[in-house]
């Protein structure tokens, strides 16, 4: 499907439609993962993430050297640690996964979009950008879509994640959110930083994923808040095919939870 700019206009018409077409929708899981306890399908689904504002560089490295140990999908960190995750990846199959214009969302798209180029430059793989928060409250679709546009040409093929910060929506904006993101283009749409409050839910990740489903390929990330097996297995069983977390060594390391129970 084409990626088609919209007046701001074009944009209300078309997500008064679709908000409570989505909203009617039943439920629909996908078809349960063969994963019983930390496995290595389990770790293929994890962003390994360290986002603290004081990381160390040793706390980078032994970030890096868990993910590879357990074969985590990615690392995910501040720009300012990507050249390091990079060197310390090279060789493994763990990609180097940045994020952008976090966790506010509120710089300029301009801003973003050198963010992201100069991750890219530093050895990003993947991009997680926080969205255009205050726009999407406000209705200014085409600023949302524009924002998103922005940092998704200047990745220029490298995936980008949207973070649409769902602590601050309501469903009607959850909806929107994750259309727009998926008509802009947005691989993954995700659902919060964890610097804001809130965490990821059920109910968020199965509407984020019924937001996208016209869009194949689109996928939907939960973080926030997963610190055990059984919490990362809802998200996964609610549809959530990448999973962001800090906890994901001490989850595999544990390995001592009972078997999970799927819908």
């Amino acid at each position: 499907m084409a990626i088609v700019a919209r007046t701001n206009q074009q944009w209300a018409l078309e997500l008064h439609r679709k908000i409570p077409e989505v909203l009617g929708w039943p439920i629909v899981y996908p078809p349960s993962l063969p994963i019983t306890e930390p496995n290595d399908v389990f770790a293929s689904l994890i962003d390994h993430t360290q986002l603290k504002p004081d990381a160390s560089p040793d706390q980078i490295d032994k970030l890096c050297d868990e993910a590879i140990k357990h074969k985590f999908k990615s690392c995910c960190v501040h720009g300012i640690n990507v050249a390091q995750v990079a060197k310390r990846l090279e060789g493994s199959e763990v990609l180097t996964c940045c994020v952008v214009g976090f966790p506010l969302g509120s710089c300029k798209s301009s801003v973003k979009a050198f963010e992201t180029k100069e991750a890219i430059e530093d050895g990003a793989q993947e991009i997680d950008m926080v969205m255009n928060i205050s726009a999407l409250k406000a209705k200014d679709y085409s600023t949302v879509w524009e924002d998103i546009r922005a940092v998704i040409e200047a990745a220029d093929g490298v995936p980008v994640k949207v973070i649409l910060e769902t602590v601050f929506l309501t469903s009607e904006e959850k909806v929107a959110a994750a259309y727009i993101s998926a008509e802009a283009g947005a691989a993954f749409v995700k659902t919060c930083t964890g610097f804001n409050g809130g965490g990821a839910s059920v109910d968020d990740v199965s509407l984020m994923q019924k937001s996208v489903r016209h869009r194949y390929g689109v996928k939907v990330k939960a973080s926030a808040g997963l610190r055990t097996f059984e919490k990362v297995m809802e998200m996964v069983q609610a549809g959530a095919q990448r999973i962001g977390t800090s906890s994901g060594a001490s989850i595999m390391e544990k390995n001592t939870t009972a078997p999970y129970l799927s819908y």
